[in-house]
């Protein structure tokens, strides 16, 4: 049995805890500081309540409410709330994994007492964070996320042999997971309306389970890439290319692998000083190249010597875990939408058919 726990308006409910003053009004959460000139990246239920919602124009929420409140979103402090939660979870000793910043699915296995055991959770959760969570019970993960979008907020859902048909035929298709866009949009107009027809037409749909929650980081401890230079050299800005090179090669490993390393090593080798070796393990975990890179550069700073003879080097990430957040800001969503696709060219053409300008000083 699989439990799906979903917060409640999780960025917005942050927000109205963290400042008493938001607490039952109408609030929007923000990609940006100007607030005429974003999207909403969250909604707290009084602004839902008045037809805003995540992914609508800024502009727009505040044409139906000019008196909403507004905040901008902070990734830290909501990362932070759902590492936490995520410890809380880990207390009741079954396996736990993340489906989202905002989302936890626990396999309770065949417990006695489910109802029983969700309602302590959600007490639990309550007061520690002073949040809600709505929760989904299931067989399987896809059936038990869906389960938790039908009683929000702070609501449970069963989903059962008993009450399956009447509660997928009650449900719009497009509350499925991976049925809100256009997926969902082209089933609707074939006539296919609720969870049930698309049940009746996939019925392989809801039976998708992906696994039982297996530990992949275990299989990899670390990722790294190192190279010997043809000579020694002190040229910072091709030691950079080479970090550059070298970081390009791990984040490209972690994404392969779908996991993010919070802790970032820089080897070097330095003839005339021995081997420099550091490492920073940072707040948020990353797979992103370009930001493996100047996390290394950071490392090199605090070298005691600024111009070092370098005859070779290395850069590994470590501290790794599957990758369950989803960009939050608007400009994480462009970021990480241009490293898929140039993975996906440099898949289909060829290794460095794309890559980063810089890399020409490693050629010369």
């Amino acid at each position: 049995m699989i439990i799906h726990i979903d917060m409640d308006a999780f960025f917005a409910s942050i927000e109205q805890v963290i400042n008493p003053r938001l607490k039952g009004r109408p609030l929007i959460v923000g990609s940006r500081a100007h607030k005429m000139r974003t999207v909403v990246c969250a909604a707290s239920y009084e602004a839902k309540a008045l037809g805003i919602y995540s992914g609508m124009p800024s502009k727009d929420a505040f044409s139906i409410c000019p008196n909403l409140e507004f905040v901008v979103a902070d990734q830290a402090k909501y990362i932070w709330t759902s590492e936490k939660i995520f410890e809380l979870l880990k207390g009741w000793g079954f396996a736990l994994n993340y489906a989202s910043v905002d989302e936890f699915q626990m396999d309770i296995l065949e417990h006695p007492e489910p109802l029983k055991l969700v309602a302590q959770i959600q007490e639990q959760i309550y007061a520690n964070f002073n949040i809600t969570a709505s929760v989904g019970i299931a067989k399987n993960w896809l059936l038990a996320k869906l389960a938790s979008k039908i009683n929000k907020p702070n609501g449970v859902t069963l989903i059962n042999e008993a009450n399956f048909k009447d509660i997928l035929s009650a449900t719009p298709l497009t509350k499925a997971c991976g049925m809100a866009g256009k997926t969902g949009q082209i089933l609707l107009a074939q006539g296919l309306k609720t969870c049930w027809d698309l049940y009746l037409n996939l019925p392989g749909f809801f039976a998708e389970n992906p696994g039982k929650f297996e530990d992949i980081p275990e299989k990899s401890k670390s990722i790294g890439h190192s190279y010997t230079l043809p000579r020694a050299q002190t040229n910072p800005r091709f030691i950079s290319a080479w970090i550059r090179v070298l970081s390009e090669m791990v984040g490209e490993r972690l994404r392969q692998k779908n996991l993010v390393a919070k802790t970032i090593q820089l080897w070097l080798n330095i003839p005339e000083k021995g081997d420099f070796l550091a490492q920073k393990t940072f707040a948020i975990a990353a797979n992103d190249s370009y930001e493996i890179y100047l996390r290394t550069l950071k490392i090199m700073t605090g070298m005691a010597q600024k111009r070092p003879k370098i005859r070779a080097l290395g850069v590994t990430a470590s501290h790794l875990s599957p990758q369950e957040y989803l960009p939050l800001l608007i400009e994480e969503k462009r970021r990480e939408a241009l490293v898929k696709a140039i993975d996906k060219i440099n898949c289909r053409f060829g290794d460095n058919s794309i890559f980063p300008a810089q890399v020409i000083l490693t050629r010369k």
